[in-house]
Parts: structure tokens; sequence; C-alpha cells
């Protein structure tokens, strides 16, 4: 047997390619393994599967069985017998020199070249395709016709027998090019709806690249920033040292130099004291009462010491650690008020014009808490007629943090709002509308609103206090659970156009602005 026709024996009719780890059907017919799991992929719930070579019908899938054999002969004939290129195929009339050919007669089982192919016949049955030695597949292997239509409700294309007279007769079909069409359109828009979602994809990555290395910059500027404010805090320390230490060391030599002075001056007064206690030694020994008595003023030195002229030690000055630790702590106080206002901590107080009728602020305007009566509060243009509060600080560019406390129960939301938020209503609420956003606690639940849109938060929360930053400029918004470490609970991402309040909206429960320590 020729090689050539040997090739065409060992050809899968699906893949027309030689054998691969080939598989047998009941009917017979062998197919590449990988063609096969394609083709039964291809017809599941067509409600069947069918040979694509005989045709034979199967309800269930097929129990494959490997041909081990055709394999074996598939790989040997593979080793000796290279793939041919596409060129090879030479025209079948020009007999008397090898012409590659250009097309392939269905109809008459010939391949032409281009001389061929314009003397050809032009009648429907001559279907001209691309240049094969392979003819098979083209036609019904039940009636040996060219394979003109396409049974939409088996997935098979199929000749004029089969739709007249065979298994295909009264099924829906349509000519091979219709079906072609119609199945190269469905690929079109496929292709077209890959190439949109691969350029959204593609963009989306180009977006989170940007976001990755903005978040880059940004880290590296914040290390920058905190380096160089430990390297100022460093430096201030340092000289605050340097000052204290020698505020003390001032005070050492004063008091030390103050007890030299004063050992100096009673070492004077003990060898003074020596040379009198000597000279009334000498009066005490006397014997004869006139002798001591009429010394004529000669010893009068000698009683007078006796009065004694010792200095106290009032004069001696100590070390006053008090004063210079009070210097020690305002100059802490100094560097640490420094740092609070280079950064972006933020101290609240709390509008008490425009808390709702059942809301209390406290005096120092840090705490509100809900009421089950009237606060008989005067009323404003600006109060809300629902159980909120603004606080008097607007935020218009900038970055800034605070911290409030909770209660550990109840109902509340925190957040921020532009102050031309409606007062009255329920739609006044911060989250409830697009002028605010916030954090809300509801029935033991979280959740961060905006313009109405809820996002539930499905994190759990250790403890009561509460963090918010706002980064006007760069339009962030997040909220963090103060803990160790520190938890991020949601960041929401837009552009702030008017100044912006803190606000709180307690319904059940408390909210406390956190006093900064220092």
């Amino acid at each position: 047997m020729a090689a050539a026709d040997l090739r065409d024996e060992l050809k899968c009719s699906i893949c027309l390619n030689v054998y691969e780890d080939p598989l047998m059907l009941r009917c017979g017919h062998n197919f590449c393994s990988a063609c096969m799991v394609n083709l039964f992929s291809s017809q599941e719930g067509s409600g069947g599967y069918s040979c694509p070579q005989c045709r034979m019908r199967f309800m269930k899938r097929p129990e494959l069985q490997r041909n081990i054999a055709l394999k074996n002969i598939a790989e040997r004939f593979q080793s000796t017998h290279p793939e041919e290129e596409p060129g090879a195929i030479l025209c079948t009339y020009c007999i008397n020199s090898s012409v590659p050919a250009v097309k392939t007669c269905v109809h008459c089982e010939a391949s032409l070249c281009e001389g061929h192919v314009k003397v050809h016949k032009k009648s429907p049955e001559h279907v001209l395709i691309e240049p094969t030695t392979y003819l098979e597949n083209r036609k019904c292997s039940k009636h040996k016709k060219i394979l003109e239509y396409y049974c939409c409700e088996d997935s098979v294309c199929i000749c004029m027998s089969c739709r007249l007279d065979g298994t295909h007769k009264g099924h829906q079909v349509e000519s091979v090019d219709d079906a072609f069409e119609k199945k190269r359109e469905k690929l079109r828009n496929v292709l077209g709806d890959l190439s949109s979602r691969k350029k959204k994809a593609t963009r989306r990555i180009q977006t989170l690249l940007g976001h990755k290395d903005k978040v880059k910059r940004k880290a590296a500027t914040f290390k920058k920033t905190v380096t160089n404010l430990f390297r100022d805090v460093h430096k201030k320390l340092d000289a605050l040292e340097v000052r204290i230490l020698h505020e003390g060391h001032r005070q050492k030599e004063e008091a030390t130099n103050s007890v030299t002075d004063l050992i100096q001056h009673l070492e004077a007064e003990i060898d003074e004291f020596s040379n009198k206690i000597t000279m009334a030694e000498k009066l005490y020994n006397i014997k004869d009462p006139l002798s001591l008595l009429e010394d004529n003023g000669t010893n009068k030195e000698v009683y007078e010491g006796l009065k004694g002229t010792t200095r106290e030690g009032n004069d001696v000055r100590d070390l006053h650690e008090g004063p210079t630790f009070k210097s020690l702590l305002k100059g802490l106080f100094d560097i640490v008020n420094r740092v609070r206002l280079d950064t972006m901590q933020t101290d609240l107080e709390l509008d008490a014009d425009t808390a709702g009728k059942s809301m209390r602020v406290s005096e120092d305007l840090k705490t509100v808490t809900s009421t089950e009566i009237s606060n008989n509060y005067p009323t404003t243009p600006r109060r809300f007629s629902i159980n909120q509060v603004l606080c008097k600080t607007s935020f218009s560019s900038g970055r800034h943090y605070w911290e409030v406390e909770t209660s550990k129960t109840g109902n509340w939301r925190i957040g921020v709002t532009y102050a031309s938020i409606d007062t009255k209503g329920d739609q006044s609420a911060i989250g409830n509308n697009r002028k605010s956003w916030c954090l809300r606690r509801y029935k033991n639940k979280y959740s961060v609103m905006h313009g109405e849109n809820e996002i539930n938060v499905t994190q759990t929360f250790s403890n009561h206090n509460f963090g918010v930053y706002l980064d006007y400029e760069g339009g962030r918004l997040s909220f963090y659970e103060w803990s160790d470490p520190v938890g991020h609970i949601h960041t929401f991402h837009t552009t702030f156009t008017e100044p912006l309040h803190a606000a709180f909206l307690v319904t059940d429960g408390f909210v406390k602005i956190m006093t900064m320590p220092y």
C-alpha cells in the first residue's frame, strides 16, 4: 500500500490528522481521543450522541475503548513518514508535471491547479474546497453523497438522501452555507464580546497598575513624612535633653559650691574655736581667784567666743527637681503639640444648634445622646427634624482624622455630609442621600451607606471605638475600627465638591468624640 493511501487510512475523520491516542466506538469507527471528547461535549444536551462517520445514535454518552493496535501503527507510520506540507497536494490533471493544487472538487474528487479551476464546471454539485487528499468527511458515509445540509436538531451535516428519506426526514435543516454563515455570525458576536471583555480587563489591569503605583508613591511619601517627623522630634528631644540636663548640672554646681563655701567657713570657725578653747583652758586652770577676776579685759575675746558664732545651714542650696521636671514636661508638651499641628489629627466640637429635638448635647460639646423627651432647644433653620447633629468645623481641603466612642448597644450612624444637606425628613439622614456618607449600626448589624446604596459589613468588632479618615483632595473617606492592629472597614472614593462636616445620627445610645491625648 502506498504511503499516501496508508496515511488516508490512518487519518481521523474529524481533525484529518493521523490518529493520536485513537478511541473506538461500538460501531467500529476510530477517532482521536481529543476529537471525541470535544465532539461529545458539543453534543451535550441535544438528546443523544452520534458517530460523526456512520451517524449511529447513542442515547447515553458511549464508553470509549482505546485502540492500542491502531495507536502503535499510527505512531510507527508517523516516525517513518513525516506529515506532508500543504503544498505537496498536486493537480490531478497535470500528469506531465507537478503543479500545486489550489482547490479540490468534492464532486469530482480531484485537485485542481489555477488553470484547471478556470475551466472546471461551475454547476452547484461541483463544490470547490481548499486542497485536500481526504474527501471522505465531505460525503455522507451512508449514501456517499455530498453533505449539502445541516440538521439543526442533531447538529450534524447531512446529504440530500438523509434529508428526504433518511433518519433526518422532517427535521429542521439548513443549507451548509447558511448554517456556516449563522455559525460564523455567532462566532463574530462571541469574538466581539470576548474582545470587548478583553479590552475591559486590560483597562482594568492598567487601572489597577496605576493604583498600585499610586499606593507605592503614597507609601514612599508616608515613609518620608514619618521619617522626617521622627527626625525632627529626635532633634527637639535631644535639644530638650541637653537643656534640662544643663539646668540640672547648673543647680548641682550651685548647690555643691554653696556647701563647699559653708564647709570652708566652718573649718575656719573650728580653728578659731580651737584657739579659744586653749585660752579658756589656761584661764580655767588658774587657781588664784583674784588673778582670774582681775584680768583687766585681757581675755575678753575668750568670753565673747562662748556666745557662739557658728553659721547655720540656711544658705545651703539644693537641687529642685519639681521646677526642672515642670520645664521638661512643658518642653515635651510643646514638641508633641507642634507635631499635632503638623499632622491631620482634628479636635471636633458638636454644633448644638443643629441637634434634633430628641438629642442631648453635653456641655463640653463632645457627647450626643438620644433622649425620650424633647430637649427644648430653640428652633433654628439649621436644626434637624431627626436625631442628627453636625460638628462645627468644616473641611474643604487637607487630610483629617478623628475618633469616636459609641454605645455598646443602640442604633447610630457616623460620617460626613455637605452643609447643604436638607434638615427635614428621613432623607436628611446621613447615608440616605447623595450629599452624605456614613458607617451605620442598626439592630446589631453594620453597613456603609451613600445615596441609599447600602453595603453590609461582614466583619465583627471587638470594641466600640471607630476612626474616620478624610482626604479631601484625594476623594477618600475611610472608616476604621480602633483596635490593635487597626482594622479597615470601608473606603469611599469620590470627588468632594462642597465643604464637609462630621455628622452623627443617634436614635438609641450615644456617640462621643474622643479628646486628643494632648
